[in-house]
């Protein structure tokens, strides 16, 4: 009987530690190992810079120039106002990479194994989407170092410039988690890079990234002034100063106050799908 309870104990899976300190150590790791695998793969890296240069210089040199933008057409004014778009198309577009990484680790059997050990519930996932955001981080360094050269400027100041790019990172980081839930959904890397991507266009494009919402259809512009990735582009567009003269600003709340809209829906966004995608976690099977 003893040899029978020792070899169930043995053959438990450790306990998971808990503490908001020990969490953070173990998500602090697992960033590390996605980290170290990125570089190892540094044209997952090169890939995910590419695309995002490739809008910057279709959108300014192929639209630039047809869309009036505060009533003015001139391709400059277009620029200043199409980056912030493109800043955050790029950090939510990083979704689709966050979900096809968790979904390659469970096909793996890696998340079964990250379950066996002593570590703390959501680590896992944290730490992934940590790993994530410096990625996406570095991405709008080099984006940021294009739009500067095709003409993009700020005009209010190092500091609010730096406020819109933690913005747009935090969108970006909120996003992570709904390609988290994704890639613990689905069966495949390839379903979780499809499933990330078939919401985030009609999400993207329905929206004030590219073109002014008051020229919409009435139905259109209303989802667009109320979506979330709206009220990050007008706060990024107001903290870089890139508001054209003559722009007229919808009266909805988020449009109004875009800064204080954007941190309320990347806040809700993380509270509602972390949750989720931990609940998920611990469920999950390859």
């Amino acid at each position: 009987m003893s040899t029978v309870g020792n070899t169930a104990l043995g053959t438990a899976a450790p306990r998971a530690r808990g503490g908001i300190v020990q969490s953070g150590r173990d998500s602090l790791v697992v960033a590390k190992r996605n980290l170290i695998r990125m570089a190892r793969i540094p044209e997952v890296v090169i890939f995910g810079v590419i695309q995002p240069i490739m809008f910057v210089v279709l959108f300014s040199y192929v639209f630039g120039g047809s869309i009036a933008v505060g009533g003015s057409t001139d391709p400059s004014t277009y620029r200043q106002f199409l980056m912030a778009g493109i800043f955050a198309q790029t950090v939510t577009f990083a979704t689709a990479g966050a979900g096809a990484g968790i979904a390659d680790d469970m096909h793996k059997g890696l998340i079964d194994r990250f379950r066996s050990l002593p570590m703390a519930r959501g680590a896992v996932l944290t730490g992934r989407t940590l790993a994530d955001l410096v990625q996406t981080a570095l991405t709008l360094v080099v984006l940021a170092i294009v739009a500067v050269i095709v003409g993009w400027r700020i005009h209010e100041g190092v500091l609010k410039a730096l406020a819109g790019f933690a913005l747009l990172l935090l969108l970006g980081y909120a996003f992570s988690w709904i390609g988290a839930l994704i890639g613990l959904t689905v069966r495949t890397p390839e379903a979780a890079t499809s499933g990330g991507l078939i919401w985030l266009f009609p999400l993207t494009f329905i929206s004030n990234a590219f073109v002014p919402s008051d020229n919409m259809p009435t139905a259109l512009r209303h989802i667009a002034e109320w979506n979330p990735f709206s009220a990050t582009v007008q706060a990024a567009r107001q903290l870089f100063g890139n508001l054209p003269a003559g722009y007229p600003v919808p009266a909805a709340w988020p449009m109004q106050h875009p800064v204080w809209a954007s941190l309320i829906w990347s806040v809700l966004i993380i509270v509602v799908f972390r949750t989720l995608s931990v609940r998920k976690y611990r469920s999950a099977t390859a």
